[in-house]
């Protein structure tokens, strides 16, 4: 349950330093969805700490548990969100990396709908991710700098030629997402603070209360700032833990109906173990995924120019 020093980091950085009032509708969004996300990884966390003293030994949380309530915060959040922002055509429109001319306006269904899909899956790819010393931490740290760096250009009122910074650059101009910074230079400190004691061999582990609750921070700031399929590429460490997950389960319950046998595609999954059957060690394993994480931040940043 380490994951209460990175929530608590983030929280009182966050109250020092955002904005709070009527005007910071994002932040107190924020806030809560991490709070939220939070509470759900501490639950499964107790249950799983606490199991050898209970009648029974249930293990956490069941994955549907989970789900639930990540699915009823994200649609509460959308809701929310979109009735805020619905008459500001720029904060509900769908960008894509490297292509300044295609982008589509998202009415409310739709919005909540790839509003839900980004939060929950986000959360959940972080906490697949979360199984090795440093991981989740270091890429999340390298993750929630680039997000802070894109918070500040599309919130930023900077004047270049006459235009505001995001619309010189053909982002959208989001009022107040220069708040969105703040949390993200806070999830940035706590992710590298945290790093510290978490790395191999790790004196502190972040457990559900921290992945799941810095996976759909990150997913929701993207949600704001209108970037989106940026997360995904930048991300692109926590989407293939995720994919890697989704394939060998699926393929294993194909095979054993088919077959009367599970198959694996990959020896273990999620992906970093499987590196590690390939006589990887923990710390290639990390370091390896770490400067993947670098890259496609460096990609990720440089699309914002290419556009």
């Amino acid at each position: 349950m380490g994951g209460l020093l990175i929530v608590s980091s983030i929280l009182i950085t966050t109250l020092l330093l955002g904005r709070l009032d009527q005007s910071a509708f994002h932040v107190q969004m924020a806030l809560i969805c991490m709070l939220w996300l939070a509470a759900v990884g501490a639950v499964d966390d107790w249950l799983k700490l606490t199991a050898g003293r209970r009648a029974g030994n249930r293990q956490g949380l069941y994955s549907w548990e989970k789900f639930l309530f990540q699915i009823g915060l994200s649609l509460i959040l959308m809701y929310f969100t979109y009735n805020h922002v619905r008459r500001i055509p720029e904060a509900h429109t769908l960008y894509f990396p490297f292509f300044k001319n295609i982008t589509f306006e998202l009415g409310a269904i739709p919005f909540i709908i790839l509003g839900t899909l980004v939060l929950t899956g986000s959360s959940n790819a972080v906490n697949l991710t979360d199984g090795l010393d440093g991981l989740a931490s270091g890429c999340m740290g390298i993750v929630s700098f680039t997000f802070f760096l894109l918070a500040l250009i599309v919130g930023t009122p900077t004047l270049i030629a006459g235009k505001p910074l995001a619309t010189y650059l053909l982002l959208p101009h989001i009022q107040m997402g220069d708040e969105m910074a703040v949390i993200a230079g806070a999830m940035t400190g706590a992710s590298l603070g945290f790093l510290w004691f978490n790395c191999n061999p790790a004196k502190v582990f972040m457990g559900d209360t921290g992945s799941l609750a810095l996976g759909g921070l990150v997913g929701y700031i993207a949600i704001v700032i209108r970037q989106e399929l940026v997360l995904f590429l930048v991300g692109g460490i926590f989407v293939a833990e995720a994919i890697s997950v989704l394939l060998q389960v699926s393929y294993f319950k194909y095979t054993k109906r088919k077959f009367g046998e599970g198959r694996r595609i990959f020896l273990m999954a999620p992906l970093h173990h499987h590196f590690q059957r390939k006589g990887w060690t923990e710390t290639q394993v990390v370091v390896r995924f770490w400067l993947i994480t670098a890259m496609l931040a460096a990609l990720a940043l440089a699309t914002v120019k290419l556009r």
